[in-house]
Order: C-alpha cells, then sequence, then structure tokens
C-alpha cells in the first residue's frame, strides 16, 4: 500500500498535527509522575503513614477510649482508617495540589492534552495505592500487637473505604482548585483537626454533647466512620443512613471539585 503525504503549494511534504495520546494513556503517565512527587515528600509520609500509627498505638495502648462492648482495638482501627484516608485525601493531596497551581506547575499541565477530569482521576488514583500501604501496615500492627481478627463484610468495608476516598480526595482537590494555596493549607488542616475530634474515629459521638453529636452526623467524617465501623464489626445492622450521607456528600463534592478545579 502507497501511503501519499500531503503537500501544499511548494509540492513538499507538510508536517502533520501531532495527536494526543488516547485519554488512559494521559491519565497513566500523570499517575507514575503523581506517585514519584509522593516518594519525594517527606512530609507526605509523617502525615499519611506514621501519624496514623502513632494514634493508633497511643490510643489503643494506654486504653482510655469509652467503648461499651467489645474490645478497643474493634472500635479505634476502623476510625483509624478512615482518619488515615482523610490525611492522604483531604490533607496530603489538597495541599500539594494546592502548591502546585501557586507554583505553576498545573498551568503547565493545562497547556496539554491532559483534561481536569484526567488530572483528577490520576490523583485520586494515586491516593488510592497510597492508601493500599495505609490498610496494610495499620491492619498489620493491630493483628500483630493487638490481637484483632477481620470481621464483619470484607465486601462492604472495601465499598466504604472506596467511597470515602473519592469523597475526600475531591474535597482536598476542591480546595486546592479554587483556593490560594495558604487557604487551603489553613482550611485542610482545621477540617482535618475538626473530624478526629468530632467524627467517630477516636470519641464515640454518644460523648459528645446532643447537639453536636446531632451536627457530626450529617458530616461527611462522622458517616464514613460509622459506616466503616459497622462494616467491620460483627453482627451490626447495615449502615444504610450512614452510607447515603456519604453517597450524597460523595457525588456532591467530587462535582465541585470538577467544576470550579482551575489551572491557575
Amino acid at each position: 500500500m502507497t501511503t501519499i503525504a500531503n503537500t501544499g503549494q511548494s509540492g513538499r511534504a507538510q508536517p502533520q498535527p501531532a495527536q494526543a495520546a488516547p485519554f488512559l494513556r494521559q491519565v497513566g503517565a500523570q499517575f507514575k509522575a503523581e506517585l514519584l512527587l509522593t516518594s519525594r515528600r517527606g512530609e507526605n509520609i509523617l502525615v499519611t503513614l506514621i501519624l496514623p500509627v502513632i494514634l493508633l498505638v497511643f490510643f489503643a495502648s494506654l486504653k482510655i477510649i469509652p467503648v461499651s462492648a467489645g474490645s478497643v482495638i474493634n472500635f479505634l482501627l476502623p476510625g483509624i482508617l478512615a482518619l488515615a484516608i482523610m490525611a492522604s485525601g483531604m490533607v496530603h493531596l489538597g495541599i500539594s495540589t494546592a502548591y502546585e497551581r501557586y507554583y505553576g506547575v498545573l498551568k503547565r499541565l493545562g497547556a496539554t492534552p491532559l483534561p481536569r477530569s484526567g488530572l483528577i482521576a490520576a490523583k485520586i488514583v494515586a491516593v488510592l495505592l497510597l492508601e493500599v500501604l495505609q490498610v496494610v501496615l495499620l491492619v498489620g500492627i493491630a493483628l500483630l500487637f493487638y490481637g484483632w481478627r477481620p470481621v464483619g463484610s470484607p465486601g462492604l468495608a472495601i465499598l466504604v473505604l472506596a467511597l470515602g476516598t473519592i469523597t475526600f480526595a475531591a474535597l482536598g482537590l476542591a480546595m486546592a482548585g479554587s483556593l490560594r494555596a495558604e487557604t487551603t493549607l489553613a482550611v485542610a488542616n482545621g477540617l482535618y483537626l475538626l473530624f478526629l475530634l468530632i467524627g467517630g474515629g477516636i470519641l464515640p459521638l454518644d460523648h459528645l454533647p446532643a447537639p453536636l453529636a446531632a451536627l457530626a452526623q450529617y458530616l461527611p467524617a462522622a458517616a464514613f466512620t460509622q459506616s466503616l465501623q459497622a462494616a467491620l464489626t460483627a453482627g451490626a445492622p447495615f449502615p444504610g443512613a450512614a452510607l447515603l450521607t456519604l453517597l450524597v456528600w460523595m457525588i456532591l463534592i467530587l462535582a465541585v471539585a470538577i467544576r470550579t478545579f482551575r489551572w491557575e
């Protein structure tokens, strides 16, 4: 078969415009870049891997968590897993992306064929891989040192973890794509502290003042934590209300992140 080159009036072959790589290949390339950048940021390792381990060991060893029945680790592990995922998505991803935007990295990406949805997808997949390491590390410590044994519904737990990942990663990106870097830094850390205190992961919600506990029920942190605690507790009822609340938050925050994210 003979290929005929495109020629201009001079009769010489004209260069053809380069075609963009397929969407999935673009996402894959950005995903690899996200992993490389994460591994080079020491503060990310501290927040996402070391801090959750410290919280788990500290509160499990002191046995100061007020639980009505069962082992402390059965209540504490799901809550620490939820906090670890919030740290990965909302804090680490949100702050790092905000400073990438501040330093013009995202502006350069905006000049490439990679769409906003592709950038968000690559960042969320990179966070998912990081969270696999978090889950393995925290569950391994609970198994080896505190006698925790997996019970409940593993399938439901995986579903809840996926929903929580998307929710808080989208929250981090929504802040990073619409707020100044310094504002994102302050808001992300402030929300993390708030969710640590009233998210139900360390202190049960029924130990909070009634108005505060009622408000916390409708926040994504408590919905995520309660859904995960039910999924990892033997004989616990299906967390329909908490799961629905988390799902609604996920859809709303993801839509806001995609719609409002700006490259610069």
